[in-house]
C-alpha cells in the first residue's frame, strides 16, 4: 500500500484515478478547494481534504504533504481568467512542487497536455495564458531533482475507459484518434505510479491499441 496525495481531486481524471489507486489498495487524500464536493470525493475511497491550492504556500502544502510517497497535480483553474489560470496552473503548481520537495515526497506525477511546451500559442489566442502556464510548470517540473512523470493526453472525452492508448510523442497521424476518455488518463497516471521506469519521462498519447503498461514502458 502506497500512501498518494491527489492535488485537484474533484475533477473528471482526478476522481476516476482516487477510485481506481483505492481499488488497488492504494491509500488517496484527495485535495480540492470546494467543501461542496466532499461527498462526491469520499465516495471514490479517498480521504477528502478541503484547500485552496491558490492560496496555500509552500510550507503550508509541505506539511499537508508530509508522510506521503507520491503526489499527483491534476488540479487547473478551468481557463477563462488568465490571472487565475496563472496562479493556479503555473504558481501554486510549482509551489507544490516546491513543496513536495521540502516534505521528502519526491515521487511526482504531473496532469499536462500533448504538445505542452513545444508549439508557439499566438499572443492573442484564448489559450495563451493556458500554453504558458502549463510550459512553464513542465519545465520547473523537469528541474526540480524530483522522481517525476509528465503524463500528456490529448484531447479529452467523456468515453469510458478501454485500458488501451496510443503513445503519440511524434505527433503519429497514422493513429485516427486525437483525444482519449479521461478514465484512461487516469489509468496512466496510475500506471506510472507503480513502474518506476516512467520517472523522467513525459508520456504523449491519444486513444489507442496499446494496452496501457505496455505501452508507458515502452514510452
Amino acid at each position: 500500500m502506497r500512501k498518494i496525495a491527489i492535488i485537484g481531486g474533484h475533477g473528471k481524471v482526478a476522481l476516476h484515478l482516487a477510485r481506481q489507486l483505492s481499488e488497488r489498495g492504494d491509500e488517496v487524500t484527495s485535495f480540492f478547494r470546494n467543501p461542496d464536493h466532499s461527498a462526491d470525493v469520499s465516495e471514490t475511497g479517498a480521504k477528502a481534504v478541503v484547500l485552496d491550492i491558490e492560496q496555500a504556500d509552500v510550507d503550508s502544502l509541505a506539511q499537508v504533504l508530509s508522510g506521503h510517497d507520491a503526489v499527483v497535480w491534476s488540479a487547473g483553474a478551468g481557463g477563462g481568467n488568465p490571472d487565475r489560470t496563472r496562479a493556479v496552473d503555473r504558481d501554486a503548481a510549482i509551489a507544490s512542487m516546491d513543496a513536495a520537495a521540502k516534505a521528502g515526497v519526491f515521487r511526482y506525477v504531473m496532469v499536462s497536455y500533448r504538445g505542452a511546451g513545444k508549439d508557439e500559442t499566438p499572443a492573442d489566442s484564448p489559450f495563451k495564458a493556458y500554453a504558458d502556464a502549463k510550459a512553464a510548470a513542465d519545465a520547473h517540473l523537469r528541474s526540480s531533482g524530483l522522481q517525476w512523470t509528465i503524463v500528456a493526453p490529448g484531447g479529452l472525452d467523456l468515453e469510458p475507459g478501454v485500458g488501451t492508448i496510443h503513445v503519440d510523442r511524434d505527433y503519429d497521424r497514422s493513429n485516427d484518434k486525437t483525444s482519449v476518455s479521461r478514465e484512461d488518463v487516469a489509468a496512466v497516471v496510475a500506471a506510472t505510479l507503480a513502474d518506476e521506469t516512467t520517472i523522467g519521462s513525459t508520456i504523449e498519447f491519444v486513444g489507442g491499441g496499446t494496452p496501457i503498461a505496455e505501452a508507458i514502458t515502452a514510452s
